[in-house]
């Protein structure tokens, strides 16, 4: 692992990434430097992690051998303007995880550089994310394996090719909201079933998570289990035919299709 990284932007998941690091011995505190424009973002962050801070981005550009862009999309022309003539020597690895910011503009603006660019999700926060990474042109083999452990901090890492990122933003990226979604509805349903809200929405909760864990552990597929549980005759096949009369399984299909296209909208406007 390269001895130096510099974050610009120290937001969610900017702050993820650098908890996790750390609380995983891939980076040492003093190796990491963070730019933000926010004095109290920066107190923050040096308080709670011990790290360096600073408010300028070519600081944090000059300092990392590998730097990581965790800004807003809408700032992107106005902070990498600060990386003209930075690196001295060999680029750092440029690791993007702005939303709609192809590989190919971002090499445009930073000349020579190896670009990788990443789609993290918000269960990256707790270090349960699902994150995918594309590779660009300049990049090798090496650089893609240095992004793989930088995101295996959070989660799970997945390669794609850089056209598919946008069906990664539908599903994954937008997933946590559909999720959330889920479970608020199964604590509803409780709830019309009588339950109290506090152990309707633990019911649900726990349901989801030992749900997912169970597949994940086991590799079945999802289907094998809902053929498990479901009995002939008995209550759980006479849930899902209601879920398939109201299109549920259609819902979610379409759903991860109009986020994944709206990424390509964001992506080119």
């Amino acid at each position: 692992m390269p001895a130096k990284l510099g974050i610009i932007g120290g937001g969610v998941m900017g702050e993820a990434l650098l908890s996790c690091l750390l609380s995983k011995g891939m980076y040492a505190p003093e190796s990491i430097l963070v730019a933000d424009l926010s004095h109290e973002r920066r107190q923050l962050l040096t308080e709670q992690y011990s790290i360096r801070t600073t408010h300028s981005n070519r600081e944090a550009v000059i300092h990392g051998d590998t730097v990581i862009l965790a800004i807003k999309p809408q700032v992107f022309d106005t902070v990498v303007k600060d990386f003209a003539d930075a690196s001295v020597g060999e680029p750092p690895l440029l690791i993007s995880i702005l939303a709609g910011v192809a590989l190919s503009r971002l090499e445009k603006s930073v000349p020579g550089w190896p670009v990788i660019r990443a789609m993290p999700n918000t269960p990256a926060t707790v270090g349960c994310g699902m994150t995918a990474v594309a590779i660009g042109n300049r990049a090798m083999a090496e650089h893609m394996e240095l992004a793989c452990q930088i995101f295996s901090a959070v989660g799970d890492v997945v390669q794609v090719a850089e056209p598919l990122l946008d069906g990664v933003t539908g599903l994954s990226g937008s997933g946590p909201a559909y999720v959330a979604i889920m479970i608020e509805s199964l604590a509803d349903g409780g709830v019309a079933a009588g339950l109290s809200r506090s152990t309707a929405n633990k019911l649900a909760l726990q349901t989801v998570l030992g749900t997912a864990q169970l597949l994940k552990t086991t590799g079945m597929h999802p289907a094998v289990l809902k053929d498990r549980v479901t009995s002939p005759g008995g209550t759980t096949i006479s849930g899902i035919a209601c879920l398939e009369e109201l299109g549920m399984r259609s819902a979610v299909i379409e759903a991860v299709r109009a986020a994944s296209s709206r990424s390509r909208e964001l992506g080119n406007p």
